[in-house]
């Protein structure tokens, strides 16, 4: 009988932890958005935080890796996913807030892509859901919308302050996330992780810079807060979190990771009451145990992908 190895139990507790870490590295994002965006429009301060980002990570690929993507059918795949996972979702959710959306409603909306990725994943991929994921799923969605409507304050109108624009702008940010977590399950699973990702950046870094360059004046205030937001988002969102994101979805099914969404309100819930004092009543903790419970029955539900079963 052969016995762990301390390098192997190390590899278990890191793969066992990745999921936690991505939530709230990821739900940092939206408090970066309400920090950043009163200095920068939303095209022009993606596109500096790409452009940075790809300033590192072109080095750290070449350095750590060395592999890129072979043939241009694949370069295709991987800028494709890159358009959806980082233009269309991170260009929607910052012009939604830019717009007049409060951060945590966008959140909320945003939540309702593990119910889509799923009902996709099926037709699209092979994944099948038995009936405790569905339930998961399910008590995910209602989890969230009680941690952010028991925010809100009696009487407030949940679409007060901003326009259809806000909500297009959200709906794309949806569609982008779901529809790039799918396409690069589909079709990028066998892309270098370092280097695939630097190819997803130029292609999403390319499209938000010439939608700044059309629709934006592309004028920056440049304060010690601009400049820390920025920083995070682009050593930790940009690189550290969507790295995880990119392992994650390469190691499991689609709809499993996608389930991991549902924890990013409750989260940024909790940092934005740390952070600007936000009111966290006690339904919204009810909210974060219901979301919890539910991405628990989905991560230990049994999908039978291929015929095959996973606990």
């Amino acid at each position: 009988m052969a016995f762990p190895t301390a390098d192997s139990r190390t590899a278990s507790l890191w793969l066992a932890a990745m999921p936690l870490l991505f939530v709230v590295l990821w739900s940092t994002g939206f408090i970066g958005a309400k920090f950043g965006l009163p200095y920068a429009e939303p095209f022009t301060f993606l596109f500096i935080r790409f452009a940075l980002t790809l300033a590192l990570l072109i080095p750290l690929a070449h350095w750590l890796s060395g592999e890129w993507p072979r043939g241009a059918r694949l370069w295709g795949h991987i800028a494709v996913s890159g358009l959806l996972v980082h233009g269309a979702y991170l260009g929607g959710v910052f012009y939604g807030i830019y717009l007049g959306m409060p951060a945590g409603l966008a959140s909320l909306l945003v939540g309702l892509q593990p119910l889509l990725t799923a009902g996709l994943a099926g037709p699209l991929l092979g994944e099948r859901l038995g009936g405790r994921q569905w339930l998961g799923l399910v008590l995910g969605l209602v989890g969230v919308t009680l941690v952010l409507g028991g925010k809100l304050d009696p009487g407030e109108a949940l679409f007060q302050g901003f326009g259809a624009g806000a909500l297009l702008a959200i709906l794309i940010a949806l569609l982008g996330i779901a529809g790039g977590t799918l396409y690069q399950k589909r079709h990028c699973t066998g892309m270098p992780l370092l280097s695939g990702t630097v190819v997803q950046y130029l292609a999403a870094g390319a499209v938000l810079g010439l939608g700044a360059l059309l629709f934006e004046e592309r004028s920056v205030t440049w304060t010690p807060t601009f400049a820390l937001t920025l920083g995070w988002l682009v050593l930790v969102l940009s690189i550290a979190a969507i790295l995880l994101l990119m392992a994650l979805i390469r190691r499991g099914e689609a709809s499993r990771v996608a389930s991991l969404f549902y924890l990013v309100p409750p989260v940024t819930a909790l940092q934005a009451w740390w952070l600007f004092d936000e009111a966290l009543p006690p339904v919204s903790l009810a909210g974060m145990a219901v979301a919890i419970a539910g991405v628990v029955l989905v991560v230990r539900g049994q999908p039978s992908p291929a015929g095959r079963q996973r606990t």
